[in-house]
């Protein structure tokens, strides 16, 4: 065959993709389990961390196991309708590390019925639960993890990440300048009112003196993704408020 013919040179190049397509399938599937497992770790880490937990992608799935010792998948009546405690089922047969939570947050939009995940974490004898958060920021999704006290309403920590936030604006809720004073906050009232925690812009001394244990201060210039966090902070925080009010 004439190696300058057009016939030639379509069989050539439509055997050049076929076998390019061929190897970028093997290794897509071959890397497809590691890609997973680090989708896996990084979640875990985050959880972890909101409760002051330090964790490495190697060992972030012992030391998930280590100090998470229930996943509680909570409906919206306040219910615990999953519970996986120390690595087994003790109620239903979703585990709440595998509950799609933009997925149900889209169903609570729509005024359907839908779950929520909590996280049970044990260390030295302290208790904290940990509630995992989604949202909107300027430029994508904003998420994050924050860990309660046993008196379910504390904050003891608090961790955000995103998309795509603005560089030294919006991207700074991943600092600790913007998620420390969360530490001590609380979510309820005196009285025991859900107040969730309020992002403020211009900072909290301009709530009143009961109200500042209830805010932190705004990102000052990135004022769309604190007003994402504040949005992201009330619509996740208030779906356990049922279960919360349930047990006091």
């Amino acid at each position: 065959m004439n190696t300058n013919s057009n016939t030639y040179i379509f069989i050539y190049a439509s055997v050049m993709v076929i076998i390019v397509a061929a190897v970028l399938s093997t290794t897509a599937t071959l890397l497809k389990g590691k890609q997973l497992q680090n989708v896996k770790n990084e979640k875990m880490q985050a959880i972890l961390a909101s409760a002051d937990i330090e964790s490495t992608p190697e060992n972030a799935e012992t030391t998930y196991n280590k100090y998470i010792t229930q996943e509680w998948v909570i409906d919206q009546k306040g219910e615990i309708v999953d519970l996986f405690k120390n690595g087994a089922f003790e109620k239903g047969d979703l585990r709440a590390f595998d509950l799609n939570l933009k997925t149900e947050l889209y169903k609570k939009s729509k005024g359907e019925a839908f779950l929520s995940p909590l996280f049970v974490c044990n260390v030295k004898g302290e208790t904290y639960y940990i509630i995992p958060l989604l949202g909107k920021g300027l430029w994508g999704p904003v998420w994050g993890n924050m860990a309660l006290l046993s008196d379910f309403k504390t904050v003891k920590g608090v961790v955000f990440d995103h998309k795509g936030e603005t560089p030294g604006l919006g991207a700074e809720i991943v600092f600790p300048a913007f998620t420390n004073p969360f530490v001590g906050k609380t979510i309820f009232d005196d009285q025991g009112n859900f107040t969730s925690i309020t992002v403020v812009k211009g900072g909290v001394a301009k709530l009143a003196a009961d109200q500042q244990i209830h805010g932190v201060d705004a990102i000052s210039g990135g004022t769309i993704t604190s007003n994402g966090v504040n949005d992201m902070l009330l619509d996740c925080l208030e779906n356990y408020v049922p279960y919360i009010k349930s047990i006091k």
